[in-house]
């Protein structure tokens, strides 16, 4: 079969799925603290959503991410997760792993282990319980990190993703490079995306740029750049005297598009084939349209033929370009 490559020559490998808009957080920089969430009859099933991403690996996806929301909170979800498993097994598929905010990790991690999910993401974005319940304005601090000691314990391999928040989290960019040395997890820091409708002087104020963090690094370890890549947009630094690894994603201050190899579908089945534009596609219509999988992969081919070189999100004169309306927990983190 044909496999999926976009206009500019590039593979399609990776997907990343939100199975739900709904999360046990709202963190200032991805919902509102009053969210109007979807009915059930937009999302799509869990069914659906294994027809979908069963289509996606048939058509050459090898990484498949689930995303939320938060993913864990969906009901029923681990039998999504064992669905996917059988691509595991088969080898069609070469990683399953999620991005969550850990609270659920406590229930579920020897079970995502158990369908073959080998590592998560888990975004954390200060070590200090008062802050962490002012930006995720309804979390405990403390489930989550018990959360994360029940993912170790599974034998799932962690990497903590931190939004770098200017006049916020600036202060423990210390502390959180010494706790995840400590601890043997990788970190990567993101910067804060024009995502959701929460004013300019709100993004604007968030926004701390990642060239200035790694120079605050630098003044105190010695970094030596890395060629790896993951399949995401991060570029990645060894710390030279603790050899843990550091991550950086620059959508903002570094354009990360040229190799992007990854497209993602919301829960109620929209594909963005960018984070950082607006155009999608249906998928959920073709999905219930036919009781075979042949309309559903005409309309992914389509879209991916109007996959567009990179987004062109903006911080540049003091104004947000490039911004986009929805949320981010509508796409999938």
């Amino acid at each position: 079969m044909t496999p999926l490559i976009d206009p500019f020559a590039r593979p399609i490998s990776y997907l990343r799925v939100s199975v739900t808009d709904r999360c046990d957080f709202r963190c200032t920089y991805c919902m509102a603290e009053h969210m109007q969430f979807l009915p059930k009859k937009d999302l799509l099933t869990l069914e659906e959503l294994d027809r979908l991403c069963s289509t996606f690996i048939r058509l050459g996806v090898r990484k498949l991410r689930i995303t939320g929301g938060e993913p864990l909170v969906r009901r029923d979800i681990m039998t999504f997760f064992r669905g996917m498993s059988r691509h595991l097994d088969s080898g069609a598929l070469q990683e399953l792993t999620l991005t969550t905010n850990g609270s659920q990790l406590g229930r579920f991690a020897d079970d995502l282990y158990s369908c073959g999910v080998r590592r998560v993401n888990v975004s954390l974005d200060t070590l200090d319980p008062a802050k962490f319940q002012k930006i995720t304005r309804w979390g405990r601090l403390q489930q989550v990190l018990d959360g994360i000691e029940a993912a170790k314990r599974a034998g799932l391999k962690i990497k903590i993703n931190t939004v770098a928040l200017k006049d916020f989290n600036e202060d423990e960019l210390f502390p959180l490079i010494d706790w995840c040395a400590a601890q043997r997890f990788d970190l990567t820091f993101i910067e804060v995306m024009p995502m959701g409708e929460m004013g300019e002087e709100v993004r604007l104020g968030q926004y701390w740029s990642l060239q200035d963090l790694r120079t605050r690094i630098e003044q105190r370890h010695a970094l030596t750049d890395l060629a790896e890549r993951t399949g995401g947009p991060a570029r990645y630094v060894r710390v030279e005297e603790t050899g843990q690894k550091i991550g950086f994603i620059t959508p903002l201050s570094h354009n990360f598009c040229e190799s992007c190899n990854r497209v993602r579908v919301t829960c109620t089945g929209e594909l963005y084939m960018c984070l950082g534009q607006e155009d999608r596609a249906d998928l959920r219509a073709p999905l219930r349209a036919s009781v075979d999988d042949a309309l559903l992969e005409q309309a992914i081919r389509a879209a991916i033929a109007r996959k567009p070189k990179g987004h062109d999100f903006d911080y540049s004169r003091q104004g947000v370009k490039g911004q986009v309306s929805r949320h981010m927990s509508h796409t999938g983190g």
